[in-house]
């Protein structure tokens, strides 16, 4: 017997390290959105303080495992049994959970997740127990520890708004004094403001930090309570001093210090905090192991009372540096650490364009109601001081464009966000309460965001719908986290060892699979990165050239595809075709989006080369929007399991088909090629093919007099016709403008203005 349990342990163990790498992969958005969203430093330098950070940070953390063994129910009302239960239902729901986040790019809460599960599991065993004893449901709060749960949960939900406000706050009275035009200020009062900042940090993170430290002795924590005063000071003005001498002797830029000093402190506190979610469970199960095999011989584990786990006991310093080691090695090589950082940084960058987020009707509504309540300040505050504020908030103007590689906020931004979470979440520690690093960091980010102007009445809408999206996204996880974990535990309960096994089979091949649909959205997002590059290159005509003839090649392949698909009613190749035609008008939607961008980024007298550009982009879209009306009707009418076109039909297609394929190769090959004297030749061809199309609509009509077809044969097939009318006629104007497009380029050798 005791074998399997040792069996459940290493399964336990195997969970954990499974969670520490989905966990630090949603949690990197954290510690690491700050340095890198300002580009404080080159990507490896963030990356070697942040794991210094996370490796002295998990020694901090001893303190907070007590969570995971009696915050959220009492173990002394509970056996081995019922406790390795809750522990293994715990592990596998968290794993599931988080990986799903990470996989579609959302920054959810490791600590609202694991404080769920174990509510869901123990809540769960609990009405199991109290079923088999006879007793009543009011009886559950022997089991379950509801007043420190429910302060735990008010602790993480006043962390939202707290975070918020404060973020807010702080960087509108920062920007009130520093201004987006910050580099005189710093000369004088850049060290005064890192000073405060980093002895902010070290208050908080070594004085309210220390009691939870695994290494530091009692004597040593209540010497450093009992000089906090003198730390204080003296950090002050040695920090002061030694900043502004190194400004003096280095011109080092001391707000880059504070967010590199910044990004070592936050990777600390989420260490010290957020460990208890990834390896608290294990480490509790370990213990109810130890404490059951020191029991003496053939004591029935179902019975067997766990009291000893409400003692205090010390984790030891080496599992909590073996944790962040893991975390470490996780930080650099997830990629989906990555996708979770990039949902932050587009909430939350300084400048416009396209946005990941559609409006909705309450984002709309908190807009409007923030612009009636802005014009009744405006009224109240006299109009001076409206006017020396507003010259605080007005960022630089860039005189050469828009670069897709500048920063997505300033430093100072950046220092205040890495300052105030930092301050936050090491308080809550210290208070052993476990804030979710996640609401924190990300509703700092937002606050100081908004007190930035950073969402402007072009892009609020967007940027609060994805806030809105955010943090829908955290309540579904605690909902989540409790039904999935309170199922999962009553499965293993009744299923005994089997269910455990199928759990943790299953749980393997959930994480495989994830693997897949992350990349292909990985693809996706490259696709997209590489139509945001065209305003970027200098020889604009050529990558335009590029792009349009991959979307080109692509409509050609859906067009033969999704009629071949219709022919033979194939219903995974239309499925394929109307997504890839989804994919095509995504990359055709986001070029016209930054067409802004493209236009400034040419010369002042290229008028004319902006007009025809514009015409290029139009017809693309155009063309993007003919193929999405020919896959999808011809993928619904399949679905619907609608009649099949008849043989004349189906023959018509094939013929049109092949033409449409011979046009769109011909003007890719022009338009590879930059040589447009095949232009005649291709209207010829065109000519030809609309005489095809007209005479299948003809054929189609008598056929609808003769009554050979049906009504949804009819519209189908004279959709078809009329959006294959519309392909061939934008796409030899999509070739004229293209061709207008590269002689006007070249004939005024137009490029990037700043190569």
């Amino acid at each position: 017997m005791e074998n399997l349990y040792i069996i459940l342990v290493i399964i336990l163990f195997a969970l954990a390290i499974s969670d520490l790498i989905v966990g630090v992969s949603n949690d990197a958005v954290n510690f690491l959105n700050s340095a890198i969203g300002s580009k404080a430093a080159p990507f490896k330098v963030i990356m070697v303080i942040a794991a210094i950070g996370i490796l002295v940070g998990v020694t901090f953390s001893s303190g907070m495992m007590e969570v995971a063994r009696k915050s959220i129910f009492h173990p002394d009302q509970f056996y081995f049994y019922d406790i390795m239960i809750i522990f293994l239902a715990v592990m596998i729901t968290d794993v599931i959970l988080l990986d799903m986040f990470n996989t579609f790019g959302l920054p959810t809460s490791t600590t609202v997740s694991i404080v769920f599960e174990l509510l869901g599991a123990a809540v769960a065993v609990a009405i199991i127990k109290i079923l088999d004893k006879g007793e009543s449901i009011q009886d559950l709060g022997t089991y379950i520890n509801s007043a420190k749960a429910l302060a735990i949960i008010a602790g993480i939900l006043l962390s939202v708004v707290v975070a918020f406000s404060i973020g807010a706050l702080v960087q509108y009275v920062t920007r009130l004094i520093f201004s987006f035009d910050y580099k005189k200020s710093l000369k004088y009062l850049g060290s005064l403001w890192g000073g405060s900042a980093t002895t902010a940090i070290t208050f908080f993170i070594l004085i309210k930090g220390a009691k939870g430290a695994s290494f530091m002795s009692d004597d040593t924590v209540a010497l450093i309570k009992e000089n906090t005063l003198a730390i204080l000071g003296f950090s002050f003005v040695a920090w002061t001093i030694i900043l502004q001498f190194l400004y003096w002797l280095f011109r080092i830029n001391i707000l880059k210090l504070i967010v590199l000093v910044g990004t070592f402190a936050l990777a600390m506190a989420f260490a010290g905090n957020d460990l208890v979610n990834f390896i608290g469970v294990p480490l509790a199960g370990l213990e109810s192991f130890k404490i059951f095999s020191e029991a003496a011989p053939g004591v029935d584990p179902e019975l067997f009372s766990m009291e000893a786990l409400q003692g205090k006991i010390k984790t030891p310093t080496l599992y909590l540096l073996c944790a962040g080691i893991i975390m470490v090695i996780t930080l650099w090589i997830s990629r989906k650490a990555k996708s979770v950082v990039k949902t932050t940084l587009d909430l939350s960058r300084q400048d416009e364009g396209s946005e990941r987020f559609g409006s909705s009707g309450l984002s709309r509504s908190i807009v409007r109601s923030s612009i009636n309540f802005g014009k009744i300040v405006r009224f109240i505050i006299p109009k001076n001081i409206q006017e020396k504020a507003s010259r605080q908030f007005e960022p630089p103007n860039s005189k050469n464009g828009i670069d897709n590689d500048a920063p997505s906020f300033d430093l100072l931004r950046a220092s205040v966000n890495l300052v105030v979470a930092s301050i936050l979440i090491s308080f809550g520690t210290s208070l052993k309460l476990p804030l979710s690093t996640t609401y924190v960091t990300f509703m700092v980010a937002m606050g100081t965001s908004l007190s930035d102007q950073a969402w402007g009445r072009e892009s609020a809408v967007y940027r609060i719908t994805g806030v809105l999206s955010v943090v829908g996204g955290w309540f579904l996880t605690a909902l989540s986290a409790f039904t999935v974990a309170f199922l999962v535990a009553l499965f293993f309960y009744w299923g005994g060892i089997i269910t455990i096994g199928i759990g943790v089979l299953l749980t393997a091949i959930i994480i495989y699979r994830t693997r897949f649909i992350h990349k292909k959205r990985e693809e996706k997002n490259n696709d997209k990165q590489a139509m945001r590059e065209l305003v970027d290159e200098n020889n604009i005509s050529l990558k335009c050239a590029n792009t349009i003839s991959k979307i080109i090649s692509d409509i050609k392949k859906i067009y033969t595809e999704t009629i071949i698909g219709l022919n033979t009613e194939d219903h995974k190749l239309l499925k394929k075709s109307y997504k890839a035609a989804a994919d095509v008008n995504s990359q055709a939607k986001l070029l016209k989006d930054n067409l802004d961008k493209m236009i400034v980024q040419l010369k002042d007298d290229s008028i004319e080369t902006g007009h025809y550009y514009v015409q290029v982009l139009d017809f693309l879209r155009e063309l993007a929007h003919d193929i999405s009306f020919i896959t999808g009707p011809s993928f619904e009418h399949v679905n619907n399991n609608h009649k099949a076109l008849i043989t004349i039909q189906t023959e018509e297609l094939e013929t049109i088909k092949d033409e449409m394929s011979s046009l769109f190769q011909s003007i890719k090959d022009v338009i590879d090629t930059n040589d447009f004297v095949e232009v005649d030749n291709i209207l010829a061809k065109q000519q030809n093919l609309l005489s095809s199309i007209e005479s299948s609509k003809k054929s189609q009509i008598k056929r609808i007099k003769n009554q050979e077809v049906g009504t949804r044969n009819s519209m189908l097939y004279l959709n078809i016709l009329s959006e294959s009318k519309n392909l061939v006629l934008n796409i030899v104007n999509l070739l004229k403008s293209q061709r207008d497009f590269v002689n006007y380029t070249n004939s005024n050798n137009i490029s990037n203005p700043n190569p």
